[in-house]
């Protein structure tokens, strides 16, 4: 479960990053598959309801996120990519992530990032993360743009569903 909140952080800061300068996603559900590598590889598939608001707000957390924990947090666009370079503390290590993002992002796109810890998190050097992501169409009848369902959650019968947005709205009221 630490594995999977780690790399939930990881999309937050560099999703955050990558959408401060790519084209915005199409409001809609969206499937989102996570496959990470390295010493415990893991494959993850969500479902996120998105609009123009809520990946507004994903861009700014993971921009706040990035100023409080970041001491470099870079992006550009290189041909057809958005690069998005960082090195931050969390946790007592220094994680260093290149994030490659490419793809229309009105119908797919896909993520390759990597990053490396300083000193090993939890035994680990180094952790490898590729994403797909595909425009499903208009959200669900039971879901409202924040919404994200992880199926199929270790330790968790049914998976998970939160909105992120919410989530994203607490942890500003808390600090």
């Amino acid at each position: 479960m630490r594995r999977t909140a780690l790399a939930l952080s990881i999309l937050l800061l560099a999703a955050g990053a990558a959408a401060a300068d790519a084209p915005a996603r199409k409001s809609g559900l969206w499937e989102i598959t996570n496959r990470m590598g390295g010493p415990h590889p893991m494959t993850q598939t969500m479902q996120q309801c998105v609009d123009e608001k809520t990946d507004k707000l994903t861009e700014q957390a993971g921009a706040q996120e990035a100023r409080k924990n970041c001491s470099k947090n870079e992006v550009r666009r290189e041909g057809g990519k958005v690069i998005a370079d960082s090195v931050c503390k969390f946790d007592g290590t220094t994680a260093t992530t290149r994030a490659e993002f490419s793809g229309d992002f009105s119908s797919s796109y896909r993520g390759d990032i990597r990053t490396t810890y300083s000193p090993p998190m939890e035994g680990m050097k180094e952790m490898q993360m590729n994403l797909a992501a595909k425009w499903l169409g208009p959200c669900k009848a039971d879901m409202k743009p924040g919404d994200v369902v992880m199926p199929g959650m270790p330790g968790m019968p049914g998976g998970m569903k939160f909105n992120a947005a919410e989530m994203q709205k607490q942890m500003q009221q808390m600090r």
